[in-house]
């Protein structure tokens, strides 16, 4: 209310200066100029206390109904993203766990294959081996046989070529000797 009663004030102190200056629109001693510098108080007046009393105050509850829920919605987005943090936590928590365990199956199954291959190669190798035994005594048979043959053989040609050479008859204790120390002598007897 000051600033009304400064204005009016100031109003009515400065229009004799003005009014003798000749400006009509400040003229006070005309009534009607007083008049409207009446009604133009009593309408600023008017309108002052309906902003200051109505208006200002729904616009302030305007204001902090926006801010609490402005404030709300911050908070409900804050709790959200916890929410999805440890949403977020979680699901690596468990895919980690999930590779660990995928990890661990892996490594169990190749030890496994692993293990199962040994043990066919240990089965194979004893079997191999048992074959190359009895194919070593087949060998070592047949590598007999073939030596007795082969003195066998060797003994009739001294018998033929002495015979042939000579014309008489091989004496047989000299060619069985003969025959025998050469076969020594390559190792074969």
């Amino acid at each position: 209310m000051r600033p009304l009663a400064t204005l009016a004030v100031v109003l009515l102190a400065s229009s004799p200066a003005l009014a003798a200056e000749g400006m009509p629109q400040l003229d006070f001693k005309n009534p009607l100029t007083v008049a409207q510098v009446v009604w133009l108080a009593i309408i600023f007046f008017t309108l002052y206390l309906l902003l200051s009393r109505w208006a200002l105050p729904q616009v302030a509850t305007v204001l902090e109904s926006r801010a609490a829920t402005i404030g709300r919605d911050l908070e409900a987005a804050r709790l959200a993203k916890a929410e999805a943090d440890g949403a977020v936590a979680e699901l690596t928590k468990a895919t980690r766990e999930a590779q660990a365990g995928a990890q661990a199956s892996i490594a169990s199954a190749v030890g496994a294959a692993k293990e199962a291959a040994a043990t066919r190669a240990a089965a194979l190798s004893a079997t191999l081996d048992i074959q190359l035994d009895q194919a070593e005594q087949r060998i070592a048979a047949a590598r007999e046989g073939a030596l007795g043959a082969l003195r066998e053989v060797a003994t009739e040609t001294a018998h033929v070529v002495v015979s042939r050479l000579t014309g008489q008859p091989a004496n047989d204790d000299a060619i069985n000797h003969e025959v025998g120390v050469a076969l020594a002598a390559r190792a074969q007897a």
